[in-house]
């Protein structure tokens, strides 16, 4: 069988019900398909020339699903071009063994965080945003070091010390203590298959900055002056994501994106697919009486003045995304915003005599304890835990907005949200 190999054609190819089928491109000679009961495999197949012998010789580019047809095309003419000239691409030059001999047993940073990326950030669902972190501490602050041999970090590792001190001093104690564990966390990763290298973390050789959490939270009698400020914020999208933050207790970043689809209005929630620590925490926030006041304000705010982003972001701007980017604000402007907000909802909450275990299921927090890990948070999100939202945003209304009302007018949030759902 001859077929123009592409995508769509390469997909209509049925499996073989038994034994495996030849299915040859129609252009270029040498490049087939070979199709199996499971698989489908790019490959191509040659006249290898070396003095008087000829060898005909058949190398994989690799499976559909892995490999597209155009990048199997690209690499065949490669590899066709490689066996005219005599060369036989299923044996690696010597240079190349001991370079792939050498990665194994001893290395490069570069290609140790690589590893530890896709081999165990990426595998285990870790977030963009936390990904992105590891891959800045490596690619920015240690750039020197990423050609290097992990060896030699682990055979001196007053290397690292250095580093540590220099950055402690350049970005703060903070940054120097986040790379040194993004560190840690790459050597012990290889270690697990290049066992060559030093047994001690070269990490150990620092002296750890003191951190100390930052209590920025408000507490209720704070709560009257932060509004009285975010009324004054002139954008009312934004006015509203500040809000809706301090309702929630949610990470901003988790807010920042939130797409309509993910809002339930009959059934008062809202998904969050993607958090800190990935799709595996996955949850869903229950909205209380004034966090649906404040979508649903937020909702046709948007259709009003981004129309086109309002049909995907919560709270679009005219940014490149479509929703807003940047959620800091001046101290001067507002003083608390971001996990400030999120700490003052942890506080409020507090004092508003919600149970421990419950503030960690309504703050994605992870469980503490044997017993609390029987817990499946989905058969309380729209019972037990909406009534405690709705506890702590009758506190922070009752400190708070009250003198603002006329900014938020006491509407029905069952009113508000069926006159949205009738125009939906």
């Amino acid at each position: 069988m001859r077929l123009q190999l592409s995508e769509r054609t390469v997909s209509a190819v049925p499996f073989a019900l038994s034994g495996q089928t030849i299915v040859r491109d129609a252009e270029l000679n040498g490049f087939f398909l070979l199709v199996g009961k499971r698989t489908k495999t790019f490959m191509v197949q040659a006249d290898l020339r070396r003095d008087t012998k000829r060898q005909s010789i058949r190398v994989k580019i690799g499976e559909t699903g892995r490999v597209t047809a155009r990048e199997a095309r690209s690499a065949a003419k490669i590899l066709l071009g490689q066996i005219s000239a005599g060369v036989d691409p299923r044996v690696k030059p010597p240079s190349a063994a001991k370079a792939d001999s050498d990665q194994r047993s001893d290395p490069t940073l570069r290609a140790a965080w690589q590893n530890y990326r896709d081999s165990h950030m990426l595998r285990k669902g870790r977030s963009q945003k936390t990904v992105a972190g590891y891959e800045d501490h490596v690619l920015r602050l240690m750039r020197k070091w990423l050609d290097e041999p992990l060896s030699k970090l682990g055979h001196e590792p007053v290397l690292v010390k250095e580093l540590h001190d220099r950055l402690t001093k350049k970005s703060g104690p903070y940054m120097a203590n986040a790379s040194m564990r993004t560190l840690r966390a790459i050597y012990n990763h290889a270690r697990k298959y290049a066992r060559a290298l030093p047994a001690e973390n070269p990490v150990f050789a620092i002296d750890w900055n003191l951190e100390h959490r930052r209590d920025s939270g408000m507490g209720v009698k704070d709560l009257a002056g932060w509004f009285a400020q975010l009324t004054k914020i002139e954008n009312p999208i934004r006015r509203e994501m500040h809000l809706f933050m301090l309702l929630s207790g949610s990470r901003p970043q988790a807010i920042k994106t939130a797409r309509i689809e993910y809002l339930d209005l009959r059934d008062r929630l809202l998904f969050i697919p993607n958090p800190k620590g990935g799709a595996r925490k996955a949850f869903a926030i229950p909205l209380s009486r004034q966090m649906m006041r404040c979508v649903v304000r937020a909702i046709r705010l948007g259709r009003m003045m981004h129309p086109e982003q309002a049909g995907e972001w919560l709270f679009p701007a005219a940014s490149k995304s479509g929703h807003i980017i940047e959620h800091k604000e001046s101290g001067k402007r507002l003083s608390h915003w971001g996990n400030e907000l999120r700490q003052s909802y942890r506080t409020i909450g507090q004092s508003a005599g919600i149970g421990e275990v419950d503030m960690h299921l309504l703050m994605n927090h992870a469980l503490p304890g044997v017993n609390a890990g029987y817990i499946t948070r989905e058969k309380l999100v729209g019972t037990h835990l909406r009534q405690a939202q709705q506890q702590i945003s009758d506190k922070i209304w009752q400190h708070g907005a009250v003198s603002v009302s006329c900014v938020w007018p006491n509407v029905s949030s069952g009113q508000l949200a069926s006159s949205l759902l009738s125009k939906a």
